[in-house]
């Protein structure tokens, strides 16, 4: 079977998962924090393609965000950043509510396409996505974002356990690290996904 039939818009939905500022952006908390996003402007650029594809051939696109509160930052998330020697309580936190860092950059949302705002690495823990996805009578997902072994990856593997196929576009994802992007992307593919890229799924979708 070709990818084309695989991602056919009928039963498809592209997920954009955390390609916000705090994640992407100099400006956001992970610039200021020194880490290397060197990698992300790429993934972005790739991301874009995929959302005008995915609108122009009519499959459905969903983001997916990052929105903390005080009251989502549970004892045993506040704990684990004291046991890393960080201190939960001074600076600020990543994509709080009402901050510039929460909003999303590179592909927006389009008015009238869903948003879903997680509290957790994936949105299959306290979002009604996978709801919302089987109304919309998807069964596969194709997954961009920030990142790879983190959010990309745990969404991943929760859209499995919920019985979507899933296929991640490896040049529409990025890490802070290659070695991370790299060993993500080689779990993905040998547990929960099928790897693809952008020029691939704008062909099958345009096709």
């Amino acid at each position: 079977m070709s990818l084309e039939t695989w991602i056919a818009p009928q039963r498809t939905a592209l997920v954009i998962i955390d390609m916000q500022v705090d994640f992407a952006s100099p400006e956001g908390l992970s610039g200021q924090w020194g880490l290397d996003l060197s990698t992300v402007p790429a993934a972005l650029v790739a991301a874009e393609r995929l959302v005008e594809a995915a609108r122009g051939g009519g499959v459905p696109v969903v983001f997916v965000g990052l929105l903390t509160t005080d009251e989502s930052d549970s004892a045993v998330w506040n704990e684990r950043s004291r046991r890393r020697g960080l201190d939960p309580d001074e600076g600020p936190a990543l994509c709080r509510a009402g901050s510039p860092g929460s909003a999303f950059v590179g592909p927006r949302p389009a008015p009238g396409e869903p948003v879903f705002r997680k509290t957790r690495y994936s949105p299959f823990w306290d979002t009604d996505i996978d709801a919302v996805l089987k109304g919309m009578g998807v069964d596969t997902l194709l997954l961009a974002g920030l990142t790879t072994e983190c959010c990309v990856d745990s969404t991943a593997r929760d859209a499995f356990n919920h019985d979507y196929h899933v296929f991640v576009a490896v040049d529409a994802c990025a890490a802070y690290e290659p070695d991370l992007h790299a060993v993500a992307l080689k779990t993905l593919d040998l547990n929960t996904a099928i790897l693809t890229d952008a020029t691939s799924v704008v062909a099958a979708w345009r096709a």
